[in-house]
């Protein structure tokens, strides 16, 4: 249900999508947990974010979180609302506790080539700009595809500050592995490419990780036909899915995929990240 990763005041804060509790009279839908580290792998919960808007009423989820100015933006969506579900914005100066921006949603796709829905945000500021990377589907609702919206340097992240970039889908399922559904985008930029890792096939069916490249940002390359992160083995943790990534650089340079998993078909998930290599242009696994 995706996770994000960022450093603010020498602690690495894990932003992650929590479902509904049982028999909760207080909160009916999904949630947003707040983890805390110093290492990457043991991580405190420290904060949650509930819905506190109309918009959210029915859970909110998939966030994505960047620091600019020592202020923590988080880009999330609406949860349960099936095509009106959209990408909506808050703040904070802890990364805890988030005011909300008051243009909320701040994206929701009108363009005809998909159905108007919007989830999995993934916000990256290159070459001047900020883009934002969404998950749609077909106006038929029967494929998952990617898209991307474009903001100026200075934004104030609001409503009328975004612009579709271009009037299709930049990626979409085409290999046997991806069935009818690439999400989950998360992009890193990396000399004069920017990577997008992404999540192909639907839940536990199974879902597994690839990579695509591009130079502006719009017009991507899969760099190959198979998966770059599959599944594991029956009886392995990760068995139903290795999915919703996020691939995270840290303040050393080094950089990680984190990923979940499951091996019982989505009751339960588990997080999980390994560690990215480049050689040249590529990144890769180390064996």
């Amino acid at each position: 249900r995706r996770q994000r990763q960022m450093c603010i005041r020498d602690r690495y804060l894990m932003y992650y999508s929590i479902p509904p509790k049982e028999n909760s009279t207080e909160v009916a839908g999904w949630g947003i947990g707040v983890a805390e580290s110093r290492n990457l792998n043991k991580w405190e919960r420290v904060g949650e974010i509930t819905p506190a808007a109309p918009y959210e009423a029915k859970g909110l989820c998939a966030p994505c979180a960047l620091v600019r100015e020592d202020t923590v933006h988080l880009f999330y969506q609406t949860y349960g609302n099936g095509k009106k579900d959209a990408v909506c914005h808050a703040w904070s100066v802890d990364g805890i506790n988030f005011v909300r921006n008051a243009t909320n949603p701040v994206y929701v796709p009108t363009a005809t080539w998909n159905c108007g829905r919007a989830i999995d945000a993934e916000v990256v500021f290159c070459r001047d700009k900020y883009y934002l990377y969404y998950a749609t589907r077909t106006p038929d609702y029967s494929t998952q595809v990617i898209g991307v919206a474009v903001a100026g340097k200075g934004t104030s992240f609001n409503r009328e500050t975004w612009k579709d970039a271009c009037d299709r889908a930049i990626l979409v399922p085409q290999y046997p592995w991806e069935g009818k559904c690439v999400e989950g985008p998360s992009v890193i930029p990396m000399g004069d490419w920017m990577f997008m890792f992404y999540a192909g096939a639907y839940n536990n069916d199974p879902q597994q990780i690839g990579v695509a490249r591009s130079k502006d940002g719009i017009h991507w390359e899969k760099m190959s036909n198979k998966p770059f992160l599959a599944n594991g083995d029956a009886g392995s943790w990760n068995y139903c899915e290795s999915g919703h990534p996020h691939i995270f650089k840290s303040p050393q340079g080094k950089t990680y995929l984190f990923y979940q998993g499951n091996d019982d078909f989505g009751k339960t998930w588990f997080l999980s990240n390994i560690r990215i290599f480049w050689k040249g242009d590529k990144p890769y696994l180390e064996n």
